[in-house]
């Protein structure tokens, strides 16, 4: 495949900047003159442009320039970086094609074992790093953070990307989780709908009052998709759909930090930024160029070998006096984090679902003879 073929290079205003020596840009390799070389590599840094799935969007072209501008100064993080800029995506011809590109490159780097972030565009272009998904032949897991469920048909492509995920054939989504919305802005209906299907919906409320709650969820997914509408206005202005209330600048960077810690997942995008409704110093941009930082730091913070027989995880069986007469957890000796067995029929139908992220919390409940509802959820979907 020449990859090459699916990116313009690094605008050289960027490039002529004058940075320090330890800063983010000087610890990676961008696409300048000449491609990178991928060979190695862990992370690559993706910009997108795409903006026809969205009205009123004449500065979304220019997202990626000023998140990498803001991120390119930062000073680089722990870690032995191992990081390529490769540019911006080529626009398709249309819409659908420029989502097709975004499948294809996903899934050519996740089959490298390179997690690719990307970020810019609407946020419907997360359907093609869904479809990124569909060759490896395995079940996954998704989360969202938005303040909305995009399943609702306003006129906008952007408006039901969520349902065209959720709805798509082959199915190969384990599971759903949406995490930030605002109940204000969210239609009840759905809310019943994503119940009827088990997936996991955690409003701004109930994310804030127990946030650690929301670190198994994430967790547990192969890929984020993060909505900077979900981020309140004061922190974050540069979005159509900005709102006076949602998640701190703060909140989403700690999401990220969670994600990137996530050894189980391979790919994220941040979305929806533009630039003409943020204030003069581009706010939103620094808070997304943080919000990468943090998923990096996190990246390069990944302890947990997923080998539960291995001796880096301490067993615990509880008994219950219902069915199940026993829950199995495990605790990760290197990170202190929480696992719990889900009993299956066909061992080999799904990857990496017999066991799911859990919390210290879920522990306890068990202990106290209730079945945790992580367990039960798990249980049905398997069924």
């Amino acid at each position: 495949m020449n990859l090459k073929s699916f990116f313009d290079p690094i605008p050289e205003t960027l490039i002529q900047h004058s940075y320090s020596h330890n800063s983010f840009f000087n610890y990676i390799h961008p696409y300048v003159e000449d491609f990178p070389d991928i060979r190695g590599m862990q992370i690559a840094l993706i910009g997108l442009k795409e903006k026809r799935g969205m009205k009123n969007s004449d500065t979304l072209e220019r997202a990626s320039l000023e998140i990498r501008e803001k991120l390119y100064q930062l000073k680089k993080g722990h870690g032995l970086y191992k990081i390529v800029d490769l540019g911006d995506l080529k626009l398709g011809e249309n819409r659908k094609e420029s989502i097709r590109y975004i499948q294809t490159v996903g899934e050519y780097l996740i089959k490298k074992q390179i997690l690719p972030i990307f970020f810019g565009g609407t946020h419907d272009l997360d359907f093609g790093q869904f479809l990124a998904y569909e060759g490896l032949k395995k079940m996954i897991s998704m989360v969202t953070v938005d303040a909305k469920l995009d399943m609702e048909d306003e006129g906008q492509p952007t408006e039901v990307h969520s349902q065209d995920i959720i709805l798509h054939q082959p199915n190969f989504l384990f599971n759903y989780s949406h995490l930030a919305y605002q109940s204000f802005l969210v239609d009840q209906d759905l809310i019943n709908v994503m119940e009827k299907l088990y997936f996991e919906h955690v409003r701004l409320g109930n994310l804030r009052h127990n946030f650690k709650e929301v670190e198994p969820i994430i967790r547990n997914a192969d890929l984020l998709s993060f909505n900077i509408s979900a981020i309140n206005s004061s922190d974050a202005p540069g979005a159509a759909d900005a709102q006076p209330f949602g998640l701190t600048g703060e909140e989403a960077c700690q999401i990220c930090r969670f994600a990137g810690m996530n050894e189980k997942l391979s790919s994220m995008g941040i979305y929806g930024y533009q630039p003409y409704y943020d204030d003069s110093r581009n706010k939103t941009a620094s808070v997304i160029a943080t919000m990468i930082w943090y998923f990096i730091e996190g990246f390069y913070d990944r302890k947990d070998s997923l080998s539960f027989k291995s001796s880096d995880y301490i067993k615990y069986t509880v008994s219950l006096d219902t069915k199940p007469s026993i829950i199995v957890f495990y605790k990760s000796k290197r990170s202190d984090k929480w696992w719990m067995e889900i009993p299956q029929s066909e061992q080999d139908k799904f990857d990496r679902t017999s066991i799911i992220p859990c919390s210290y919390q879920d522990y306890q409940m068990a202990q106290s003879g209730e079945i945790p509802e992580r367990w039960i959820n798990a249980q049905l979907k398997l069924m």
